[in-house]
């Protein structure tokens, strides 16, 4: 990102202005969404999801680095049967989300939904702009993916489905 479009430029000057990723390195963040993989519109912020054993002491230490970050918000909820703490704020201009659960980063959906849009976008080049078009009409990343390419159902499960009949992604999360 650090040498891509001007907004992967702006975010990683932000991420590095902010010291995210160090700050909270022992979590093993991964920056993942649709800045990374160029498929952004203006209002989309930077996910960064992390494996987290202990909810309690991440949710402290993100309150105390970042609870004094213009419109910080600060969650414990259940989402998919997996314990998470999401915490948003704003920092430069951009929305950050850190999402934390006791799960590798390689297995969180957000990582495995991104890695198989990844190689879904470099197999077709057309498949950008379109997922581009609907996003800006209201689409979720992963709907407008399953829009165009035409998997009925929830999104969210028809994208993994789809990328494992591809062999995009194993059981377990993402090929290496």
């Amino acid at each position: 990102m650090k040498d891509g479009t001007m907004k992967q430029r702006a975010a990683y000057q932000a991420i590095e202005a902010l010291q995210v990723l160090e700050d909270l390195r022992t979590y093993t963040p991964v920056l993942c969404g649709t800045i990374p993989i160029g498929i952004d519109v203006d209002d989309s912020d930077l996910d960064i999801v992390m494996e987290v054993n202990d909810l309690s002491t991440f949710k402290e230490k993100v309150t105390n680095l970042y609870g004094g970050l213009p419109d910080f918000t600060i969650k414990h909820k259940v989402i998919d049967e997996h314990d998470v703490v999401k915490a948003n704020f704003m920092f430069k201009g951009f929305e950050f989300e850190l999402f934390g659960q006791d799960q590798p980063v390689q297995c969180q959906r957000a990582y495995v939904h991104m890695m198989i849009e990844h190689e879904l976008l470099k197999d077709n080049p057309l498949l950008r702009d379109n997922v581009i078009e609907l996003k800006k009409k209201g689409y979720k990343t992963e709907p407008a993916f399953c829009e165009w390419l035409g998997i009925e159902g929830d999104p969210y499960e028809g994208l993994i489905q789809y990328g494992g009949e591809r062999e995009i992604i194993s059981p377990r999360g993402v090929q290496s």
